[in-house]
């Protein structure tokens, strides 16, 4: 595989971002590297998080000669991109929830943040709601469980809807009319959160945005972006066992090889 682009999350949910890069950029060799040996990234000490996500994707870039990263997770990006853009003389790109397009969409400045734990309590995140939509009315609502839900949807396990009208219930009571998924792995669940909220709450996620920060960078760089090329999307991820159905579910995204990385080495380095 030549200079992949890699993008990087806990589990499959910056498969939602691929898609979006991958639409701008078809010709493009990529590297989807997951950590879900530690999944979910919303239940772990910060710096437990930081640590493995720079060894990780640090040793990946290495063996690959990746070009530019893409921390295609709302958790990560919001503590590791720092320290790894110290480690990295390579482009890298952060996930930020789209609170500034949700203010501007919003009718009744009303707008509902739907996260993981970790990104909810993160000061980063009342920044970006206290700059860009001082003037709405923002709900936040934590979530790990759907994370797990999204997960699950790409093994081919059917979504439990009680189960997700229970955890979607607060929101009925908001009067929310803009939801920002703020988790990679939300936007695989949208069809069945709009059966739940209806067609009144408009729904919004980063993925767009961020492919065209990518094909930005690239041009920025004078990497020439690949034309008519049989691009290969090759998928690692760190626990050491993986199910029949997310293995088929991934085959049908498109992944020419699927293979697992011993992150144990990588995790222990960086705590020693």
């Amino acid at each position: 595989m030549s200079q992949p682009i890699l993008v990087f999350d806990s589990g499959i949910g910056g498969l939602s971002v691929l898609a979006e890069i991958q639409r701008l950029l078809p010709s493009e060799n990529y590297l989807y590297v997951f950590d879900n040996a530690r999944l979910p990234y919303g239940e772990l000490a910060e710096q437990v998080l930081i640590d493995g996500c720079v060894a990780l994707i640090c040793e990946q870039v290495a063996r690959t000669n990746a070009k530019l990263v893409v921390v295609a997770c709302n958790t990560a990006s919001t503590l590791v991109l720092p320290p790894l853009r110290q480690k990295l003389s390579i482009p890298v790109v952060g996930v930020v929830p789209a609170i500034k397009p949700a203010a501007k969409l919003t009718v009744n400045g009303r707008i509902g943040l739907l996260a993981t734990p970790g990104t909810i309590k993160r000061a980063y995140t009342r920044q970006l709601i206290e700059q860009f939509a001082p003037h709405c009315q923002v709900s936040l609502y934590a979530s790990s469980e759907l994370v797990m839900m999204g997960e699950a949807k790409l093994a081919g396990i059917p979504v439990d809807h009680k189960q997700l009208a229970t955890i979607l219930a607060p929101m009925l009571n908001d009067d929310i009319d803009t939801l920002v998924l703020g988790c990679t792995h939300f936007p695989l669940l949208s069809d069945e959160i709009s059966s739940v909220l209806g067609d009144k709450v408009q729904l919004l996620d980063s993925g767009a945005a961020i492919a065209r920060r990518v094909v930005s960078l690239l041009e920025q760089t004078d990497n020439k972006l690949k034309i008519n090329q049989q691009a290969e999307l090759v998928g690692i991820y760190t626990s050491m066992q993986i199910s029949s159905g997310l293995l088929h579910g991934l085959q049908r995204k498109g992944f020419s090889r699927v293979t697992a990385y011993d992150a144990i080495s990588a995790f222990s380095a960086s705590e020693s």
